[in-house]
């Protein structure tokens, strides 16, 4: 199963995409603890170092709708802003989408139709009296490039594989770049109120949970304390 996630800091403000970025560093980490194979298929930078607009992440696994299901939605950071000292704003929200629809195209060699011919001079006077000029077509999607770079059959073969791959790949992009531009609603449609998530600090950790058992001692003894009083 692979799915492609997109997380947005919407048309929010700095600090929201400084949000975007300590968010992706956290769902990584949390996908390579749980074997999820990802790729970062695209990012937009943010107006400062360190921050993102936006990420596009294809993701890989089995079990990926349970791994989705803790990060689809709107995140909150809850602090203040590093880069604003005096703003009195301390809740932050960015979302997380799922885009779908979109099927990423594989570039196999094994779909690939050759045909040789004579290279071709200027005017389209024959240059050699074999055939070493090779044009290279995609199946699946239909590109082709036409090579006669070498006089050597083999080295434009070679050629016209390298060629044809960054063509499709480009095809790839632009499809990429379509839905992108399709999903913009993403961009707008993040919400304030009930978050998925929640984060604060400046270093981004789930708030530090107390789990030495000093106030439940001190509470018992005061318990027990009253307890005897009662009893004398």
């Amino acid at each position: 199963m692979e799915k492609l996630i997109q997380i947005t800091s919407g048309r929010g403000p700095l600090e929201c995409q400084w949000v975007v970025a300590k968010v992706l560093k956290h769902i990584l980490q949390e996908a390579k603890d749980n074997n999820i194979d990802y790729e970062i298929i695209h990012r937009e930078n943010g107006d400062e170092n360190l921050t993102l607009k936006s990420v596009t992440l294809l993701l890989q696994s089995k079990n990926l709708n349970d791994f989705l299901k803790n990060w689809l939605g709107s995140i909150c950071w809850i602090g203040k802003s590093t880069f604003r000292k005096l703003h009195k704003r301390s809740n932050w929200f960015i979302g997380v989408f799922e885009l779908e629809g979109l099927e990423k195209i594989n570039f196999n060699e094994k779909d690939i139709q050759f045909q040789t011919t004579r290279s071709q001079g200027s005017g389209g006077q024959n240059v050699n009296k074999v055939n070493t000029a090779v044009r290279a077509t995609h199946i699946p999607t239909g590109q082709s490039v036409f090579v006669q770079d070498s006089r050597s059959q083999l080295e434009n073969k070679k050629l016209s594989i390298e060629r044809l791959k960054a063509k499709v790949l480009e095809q790839n992009i632009i499809q990429l770049q379509k839905r992108m531009q399709e999903t913009w609603n993403n961009h707008l449609n993040v919400q304030r109120g009930n978050p998925i998530r929640t984060f604060s600090r400046t270093d981004f950790k789930k708030s530090y949970e107390d789990k030495s058992f000093k106030k439940q001692r001190s509470q018992l003894k005061n318990e027990l304390k009253n307890y005897n009083n009662d009893l004398n």
